[in-house]
Formats: structure tokens, sequence, C-alpha cells
């Protein structure tokens, strides 16, 4: 049973950084993508990134690009959210996600295109001002 455990949630100040880490456990054959994303309160959950694990692309949304920075280290089965420059904006519960199945929208092997299946419980991450 692939499973995926996220940590490193806590409270920040403004500006301040953040490292949360996915930790896959459980997975067989194959890991495809990775995706993090982020739901706050009285919000709708929403994409802050991913990592194809095949050639480590990453795509991000606009409104992180530039601050967070998503990579792998896989002989651990992690995959990392580093958080920059973090503004009041980015609060919300972290959740990452794999398409175990290897789903994908289109023929592309494209993280951004992945069909996620498989999700974690969530980091909660608050900053403050």
């Amino acid at each position: 049973q692939l499973q995926l455990a996220e940590s490193g949630g806590e409270m920040v100040q403004v500006g301040g950084s953040l490292r949360l880490s996915c930790v896959i456990s459980g997975f067989a054959s194959e890991l495809y993508s990775i995706g993090w994303f982020r739901q706050a309160p009285r919000k709708e959950r929403e994409p802050v990134g991913c990592i194809e694990t095949s050639d480590n692309t990453t795509y991000y949304r606009n409104a992180v690009s530039g601050r967070f920075m998503i990579f792998g280290d896989y002989a651990k089965k992690t995959v990392y959210l580093q958080m920059n420059n973090l503004q009041r904006d980015d609060t919300a519960l972290y959740s990452c996600a794999t398409n175990r199945a290897g789903f994908y929208s289109g023929t592309v092997r494209n993280c951004g295109r992945a069909q996620y299946d498989t999700w974690g419980q969530g980091t909660q991450v608050t900053v403050s001002s």
C-alpha cells in the first residue's frame, strides 16, 4: 500500500523559510509524479508545484515561482518543498500527492498533467506578520 506522509509545517514569520518533506513508503515498481498542493481556510485546494521523477522536471504556480523549489532524494524516498520568502497568503494546509497508477492526461509524462490518486494527510504552514 503506497502511503505519503508530510512533515515540516509550522508557524513562521513573513519572509521566513520552511522545508516540507513528503516521505513515500510502500511503492513497488515505479514512482511517477509528485505534486504539492495547498488549501487555505475557506478556499479550494490549489496546486503549488510538482516534480516528474523520471527527469526531475518541475513546475510551479506563478505565485510561488522563484520562491519555492521542489526536489527529491529518491534514495530516501523523500520529496521536498523548499519555501523561501514566505508570505501570509502562503498560509495553508500543504499536501503531497502521487499518481500511483501512472496515469496522465495526454501522452506526455508531465507532472502538471498527472492524475493524482494517492494523497498524504497534510502539514500546516502558518505565516504570521
